[in-house]
């Protein structure tokens, strides 16, 4: 084969090395527009594993970056007067010019040939001067090639918030090193790291809009970096910041990271002369990776390894393409998730410095989510034991209240989901919370054995709080004929009985949401065709607007006028007074997933011209109305929260900043917790699934709003809980389907990760021992 690679950065070097290795016949040219030693970055750093994968791929090059790196373990993080270390984390650094050079020499020693300071205007001539049979595109993050074929590639370009500088210094790092300092005109923060005997790299971040509040963006090059020194000087001990891009003139040093996502990798070119040659991208040209967690040249060298794997493995050239976009698509994104995590994190540090800088730093390092609780805690156990004992002593307040209430933690460093946490005058004995979930198992409204059984198992389970699913205010608000409701005396005397047991048998609180179905009611049951119509006995529906949930398919509702309006509060009151009489220790009132009060927020079931619809505050005005009429009648001493649908996933829907607003307007009526959950507003939604997907939610409000948060969905594991828990995220977790699969999930959850300091009921005793033994065998064959 001939094979032109057209870009000599590491993606297209290491690409040429490994596929000439792997054929010594094929003839392979690298074009580069630069200079042989023309770099305009300065250090590069991935971790310990991205090195182990070098080795296996090409050792003599490993060897040669091995000679070369600097390596560490530790991180500092510097956040006002505060100084904080932790070890185990294990990253190189070299400088970009050196690994170039290695890579450069390393092709040259197999062949390959390396053609510099040839810019590649054209690549379909390129193509047919060396006559080749496959164009990798590895020309950087600003990729003619892709933009060329952007039919094909279809490539999604999102340029942060953030501006950025990549600097240098002779001031040397013995640890990767975070320094935040706050300006008047907001948050900047560095990146440091040394890459070499006597220099490292220096990067130097901020917000757009602090940038130029600062008058950076005015600035001429080198009073931008002696605006840096002047901000860093306490880091820097005296060195300057220096700069390798002088081309650049003014502030055109500091760009704004384009996050880039293809969605293919491959495209069939047809040249002039009539052959077909496939282009596939490669490096940064195919995706970008926020330098926040050091992965670009990590993506573009692992690129190169895949495909030189797949040609192995596949003599076709379609297929080996093929297989290389799957595989590595798949680990791309991975990547790029993590990234957005991290990404997100840097430009809202605002929101993260009112935290106290030992919940700060922990926030830091498990920013992109890569790193859990107890990958911490391997990496630096020591730490570890400190934060856990810093994070207990938070609870304090409430420990007092908490042994009152039958429980005691015991050692001082617990993990954070069994810390208690306070509404009011309840006190949770842990983080966790059993998400309320429709069972569909009720009998005119009335719950029944089943739900006795249901709730008291997972009571017993060791869950902090168990909610009721959504329990309806009057026989038209129901979801299902098999829902639960709560406007009459029978109804009334079924949940007593369930809350009676709850507390006589355990140690958790008990709440209910309640809730009206508006335009998803008169439904079948899920099993029997979920959102699916009744075939007969429907009851008249009503909603925000007269918009159907499914079109065709679904009841058209009647738009709410005042008199309905009143009706329905009054009934959410009753409900509420009915709630109180019952025993329940927690409310939560239902305003999400494109139920009665949801379709009032939502402008997507909003249509109204009235003072109850247009603008965001007008959605919000009937579903304050009924939360304030249901705090009047709630016992003070009790919390009242509030579920909210964060994001509809649909265009025009609510957004994420849309949430922030909805929580801010609940606060101030006297809300204690906001429950973040999202979607299923409209059977049109696109929502991005992935483990703790909503937690972003949580942790915007409570870190913005500065109000109690439930972080739900895709939250599986108790390591999940204790990072969501323990970097200020949200302060409860509510965990549904994995409870519906074994109600004594907490108590699994918490055997599995070796904390033994709690007091388990009686009844799961003998089921403690068999979850602790598993455990202590699964240490043994790890640590033998």
């Amino acid at each position: 084969m001939n094979i032109v690679c057209i870009g000599g950065g590491p993606a297209g070097l290491y690409a040429g090395l490994l596929l000439k290795k792997r054929n010594p016949q094929d003839r392979i040219v690298v074009i580069e527009r630069n200079r042989p030693f023309d770099t305009f970055g300065w250090g590069v750093v991935f971790s310990d594993a991205t090195l182990e994968n070098l080795k296996k791929a090409d050792l003599p090059t490993a060897e040669q970056i091995i000679r070369q790196f600097n390596h560490w373990d530790d991180i500092d993080i510097h956040i006002g007067q505060t100084t904080i270390r932790s070890g185990g984390h294990g990253f190189i650094g070299i400088g970009r010019k050196k690994m170039l050079n290695i890579l450069q020499q390393r092709c040259l020693d197999l062949g390959v040939e390396l053609v510099f300071e040839t810019v590649a205007e054209d690549d379909q001539a390129m193509a047919m001067d060396y006559d080749a049979d496959l164009v990798i595109a590895s020309d950087g993050i600003n990729s003619r090639i892709r933009t060329r074929y952007a039919d094909t590639f279809k490539p999604d370009i999102d340029t942060r918030r953030c501006r950025f500088v990549w600097l240098g210094t002779q001031k040397t790092f013995d640890a990767f090193t975070f320094a935040f300092v706050n300006t008047e005109h907001g948050w900047f923060q560095a990146h440091a790291y040394q890459y070499e005997e006597g220099m490292s790299t220096f990067i130097v971040e901020t917000r757009d809009e602090t940038w130029r509040a600062a008058g950076i963006d005015t600035m001429s090059q080198e009073e931008g970096i002696a605006y840096c020194e002047a901000l860093f000087a306490p880091w820097l001990d005296g060195h300057k910041l220096l700069s390798n891009a002088k081309h650049l003139r003014g502030a055109a040093i500091w760009i704004q990271f384009p996050r880039v996502i293809c969605e293919q990798w491959v495209h069939q070119q047809r040249l002039p002369n009539g052959k077909t040659v496939p282009v596939v991208l490669m490096g940064d040209a195919a995706h970008t990776a926020h330098f926040s967690i050091g992965s670009g040249t990590k993506l573009a060298l692992e690129d190169a390894i895949e495909l030189a794997s797949s040609f192995r493995t596949h003599d076709d050239v379609g297929a080996a393409l093929t297989h290389y976009e799957a595989q590595r698509s798949i680990e791309v994104l991975k990547i790029q998730n993590a990234a957005r995590n991290s990404t997100e994190w840097f430009e809202n540090v605002k929101r993260y410095s009112r935290l106290a800088p030992e919940q700060f730093a922990y926030s830091l390092l498990t920013r992109s989510q890569r790193i859990s609780h107890e990958n911490l805690r391997l990496r630096d156990p020591q730490w570890m034991h400190h934060f856990e004992s810093w994070f207990s002593r938070q609870a304090s307040q409430t420990r007092a209240r908490e042994r009152a209430a039958g429980a005691d933690n015991g050692a001082a460093a617990i993990p954070p989901m069994w810390t208690p946490f306070s509404l009011r005058s309840v006190v949770l004995k842990n983080r966790i919370v059993v998400s309320p979930m429709a069972m569909y198992s009720c009998v005119d409204g009335v719950p029944g054995d089943f739900h006795f059984q249901h709730l008291l198992a997972r009571a017993l389970g060791g869950a902090g709080l168990v909610m009721v699913e959504m329990t309806c205010v009057s026989p038209q608000a129901r979801i299902t004929p098999h829902c639960p409701g709560l406007w009459n005396t029978t109804q009334l005397q079924a949940w007593q009985h369930i809350v009676q047991a709850v507390h006589a048998q355990s140690d958790a609180k008990i709440g209910i949401q309640l809730g009206h179905a508006g335009r998803k009611g008169s439904t079948k049951a899920a099993w029997d065709g979920i959102d699916m119509p009744l075939e007969s006995d429907n009851w008249p529906l009503v909603s925000a607007s007269p918009l159907p949930y499914l079109p065709d398919v679904s009841q058209v509702p009647k738009a709410l006028d005042a008199a309905d309006m009143q009706q329905i509060t009054e009934q959410f009151v009753q409900s509420t007074r009915l709630a109180a009489q019952a025993g329940f220790d927690v409310l939560e009132l239902h305003c999400a997933h494109g139920y009665l009060l949801s379709c009032f927020i939502s402008p997507l079931t909003n249509q109204r011209t009235d003072a109850y619809g247009g603008a965001l505050e007008n959605g919000l005005r009937f579903p304050l109305e009924v939360f304030k009429a249901m705090r009047a009648v709630w016992p003070e001493d009790r919390p009242l929260n509030v579920r909210i649908s964060a994001s509809d996933w649909v265009e025009g829907g609510i957004t994420a900043d849309d949430a922030v607003l909805i929580a801010r307007a609940f606060k101030a009526a006297g809300a204690d917790l906001i429950d973040c959950s999202s979607g299923q507003v409209s059977p049109e939604q696109k929502p991005v699934y992935g483990r703790m997907y909503q937690t972003p939610f949580a942790d915007e409000i409570r870190n913005q709003e500065g109000i109690a948060t439930m972080a739900v969905g895709a939250i599986t594991e108790a390591d999940q809980v204790n990072s969501i828990i323990a970097s200020g995220r949200a302060d409860l977790c509510a965990i549904g389907r994995p409870h519906l699969a074994n109600p004594a999930w907490t108590l699994s959850e918490t055997a599995k990760i070796g904390y033994t300091q709690v007091n388990w009921p009686q009844q799961y005793s003998a089921g403690k021992r068999q979850i602790e033994t598993l455990f202590e065998r699964a240490q043994s064959m790890q640590n033998g």
